[in-house]
């Protein structure tokens, strides 16, 4: 629904109080012989060659039908207790169901959500329509992905009032009319139904067909033929719109990765767990697009090259209580130019002088295959581009260097092997291991001299993932450098495309989608999984955007961490004896640098929030909690200028993501600078918190 005038929304609540509530009878949807094909050739692929040897048995049948309801309902607003029970006798079913091809409880199961939906969209309209009171002492838990199913209609009723009013409060304290607010909501609500009556036989089947795949790991998982064709988009790094990874999560479409080099990753604007609440091509009509699916969703985003996009965003940090913002974004495509590794130089003052350590930042790890498979001998790469860093002008004479992967959510397998080679003479970089139990060790192809051997450090965060944990577990396992952060996000699995058309089901003119199947995990050289546990930094940083619940510790069936042989390595061995003083430097810096110090607060008061998952329905206590959020960032903000020389601010309105200083950067820069100090025999001492070029600089 288009953003009403005050006109408009007059308009809307004049239809909505004069008619009865729409529920929209739909033809009940019945799989089809391509799906009915397709599931027997999942079940029996998942069955067959999935990294997890899980049996296809009753027991299966079971957890996918508790995963099934789940993945319709995750908030639990729809189904009761009795829906649950009203098909379990069918539950143990299932597996039986998708051997002789037999989807009838999967759609039986969806035709009931249906139902259910249209009823809760009657209610909420009603509920919207008796008055709203923002003035209660009540509250409404966020998070009820673990609560238990409603008991009956009447527990639905009463939680579907306090929703109601929670998205009302929530609109209203963003700046928006009672009248508007009730216009906006009405469209949202009559949308829920509206919404699953344009589901078609596939879009159903992808849902069922995605949790049976979810039971195996996360990352195993069902596509569609449209889901299909937006994910080769991303991988071709050619989607024209803002270079967004995004998902369904409930009726909410949400952020789960930023393309590194994409307009809402240089925007600084967005981050994972943002959800996308309104889509508009100008600022003043933007859509509500709460409850659409995500494909309708990602066919708004996308528009011509250099067009803009107006995208309404409720910041993931307080979950439902935040304030929402619009952002701008201009469509582009993302080009491994904006990929590309970049360069620059930092300088520590310390008592034998300045200390230059050189930083390299890694958004992902790319190569341009088309060029190398056509024979270009030019053709960019993470590797190269490093390489050619390393070799310039502007690294002459470094002191030492940092690797920030920071956010980098990993690439291309061969880029992360060959590029710990420039690091180390020779020797094995990660370890795969297939379903099928055969060992595979990925070695340094160059088996040369190292291009760099001073001292280094590798900066990582929560969404460092995949080949970014592969780098920073070699050079931590060789004792090549020290890794400093947060811990990674975990992500030790390697997945293939398996499209159905190999297997009979489609063709060209009815194309049945693919499967995304886990086949391998990857290993560290010294035996222990990546998977799960990721890497953990030798120094650990406060990180304000950490949260578990972003990382593979957080999903379900994610596969386990566990140890093979260790690889035939030699330890380098650079950090031995090394690693407890330059924590002990760190932790003093910790304690008394007025800029961490700040960062630490912040991020312990964000983790606070995060847990604080029931919100206050009361206008006057909701506003204060917002207020003293944002006295709190500021004030957070502040001390970080102010221990960098610079004026604080009166408020957080125009703050800019580049006038917040890098805090955690810099602190790198400094273990590194201590670390060249105590490799060449001498002991670290700082000479104050920032050198004056530093200060000059900033």
């Amino acid at each position: 629904m288009i953003r009403a005038t005050i006109t408009h929304a007059l308009l809307a609540m004049a239809l909505l109080f004069t008619q009865p509530a729409l529920s929209l009878a739909a033809e009940a949807i019945e799989p089809e012989p391509l799906q009915e094909r397709a599931g027997q050739v999942v079940g029996e692929l998942l069955s067959r060659y999935h990294y997890n040897d899980l049996q296809t048995n009753d027991q299966l049948s079971e957890e996918v039908y508790r995963a099934y309801f789940d993945a319709l309902d995750p908030r639990r607003f729809y189904f009761t207790a009795a829906d649950l029970e009203a098909f379990a006798d069918r539950s143990d079913r299932l597996d039986d169901e998708i051997r002789t091809g037999r989807l009838d409880t999967a759609y039986a199961i969806f035709e009931r959500y249906r139902q259910r939906v249209n009823e809760r969209s009657d209610h909420a309209l009603d509920v919207l329509g008796s008055g709203l009171d923002f003035n209660s002492a009540e509250t409404l838990e966020l998070d009820r992905s673990d609560v238990d199913w409603a008991g009956s209609s009447e527990e639905l009723d009463e939680l579907w009032r306090k929703r109601v009013v929670n998205d009302a409060l929530t609109q209203k304290l963003n700046g928006r009319e009672v009248e508007e607010i009730k216009a906006s909501l009405a469209g949202r609500y009559k949308r829920l139904s509206r919404t699953l009556s344009q589901y078609t036989a596939e879009d159903v089947f992808q849902v069922f067909m995605t949790a049976w795949a979810g039971e195996f790991d996360p990352h195993s998982s069902y596509m569609s033929p449209r889901t299909s064709e937006n994910f080769d988009i991303n991988m071709r790094l050619s989607l024209e719109g803002i270079g967004a990874l995004l998902s369904n999560e409930g009726e909410f479409v949400e952020i789960v990765e930023l393309i590194a080099g994409g307009p809402a990753e240089t925007s600084g604007q967005l981050k994972a767990g943002d959800r996308i609440v309104g889509v508009g091509q100008e600022p003043n009509d933007i859509q509500d697009v709460v409850g659409w699916r995500l494909a309708d969703v990602v066919d708004l985003i996308r528009g011509p090259k250099g067009s803009e996009v107006h995208l309404r965003i409720l910041p993931s940090a307080r979950g439902s209580d935040s304030r929402e913002r619009v952002i701008t974004l201009t469509r582009n495509t993302i080009e491994l130019e904006e990929q590309a590794a970049r360069a620059e130089v930092r300088e520590v003052e310390r008592e034998e002088g300045l200390e230059r350590i050189g930083v390299i930042e890694i958004p992902a790890f790319y190569a341009d295959f088309g060029a190398a498979n056509a024979g270009d001998e030019d053709y960019r790469s993470t590797t190269r581009d490093v390489s050619e860093l390393l070799a310039s002008k502007a690294l002459a004479d470094i002191d030492g260097l940092v690797i920030d992967l920071r956010g980098n959510a990993g690439g291309s397998l061969e880029e992360a092997v060959r590029m710990t080679g420039l690091f180390i003479d020779r020797g094995p970089v990660v370890q795969v291991h297939r379903s099928n139990g055969r060992r595979e060790v990925l070695t340094d192809p160059a088996a040369e001299p190292a291009i760099y051997d001073g001292p280094l450090g590798v900066l990582v965060d929560g969404r460092s993932a995949s080949a970014s944990e592969i780098f920073a577990a070699a050079m931590q396992d060789y004792g090549r450098g020290v890794v400093m952060g947060d811990q990674t996000f975990g992500k030790g699995t390697v997945q293939t495309l398996v499209g159905l058309e190999r297997f009979g089901v489609g063709d060209e003119q009815t194309p049945s989608g693919r499967l995304k199947l886990t086949i391998a995990k990857f290993y560290r050289i010294n035996g222990e999984s990546t998977q799960l546990e990721g890497v953990t930094p030798d120094l650990e940083m406060p990180y304000p955007q950490a949260s578990d619940s972003m990382g593979e510790r957080a999903a379900d069936n994610a596969l386990p961490w566990d140890t093979i042989r260790s690889a035939d390595y030699v330890r380098i061995g650079r950090l031995d004896g090394l690693i407890n003083t330059l924590r002990r430097h760190h932790q003093q810096r910790l304690r008394l640098d007025p800029a961490l110090q700040a960062v630490a607060g912040e991020a312990s008061r964000l983790e606070a929030e995060r847990d604080r998952t029931r919100v206050s329905l009361n206008e006057a206590e909701r506003r204060a909690e917002i207020d003293a959020a944002e006295a709190a960032r500021l004030a957070a903000v502040n001390a970080q200028l102010t221990a960098y020389g610079r004026e604080p601010l009166d408020s957080l309105d125009g703050l800019e993501p580049d006038m917040v200083p890098d805090v955690l950067l810099d602190e790198a820069v400094e273990v590194v600078a201590d670390l060249a100090e105590l490799q060449a025999g001498g002991t670290p001492r700082m000479v104050g918190r920032l050198s004056p070029v530093q200060a000059a600089a900033r």
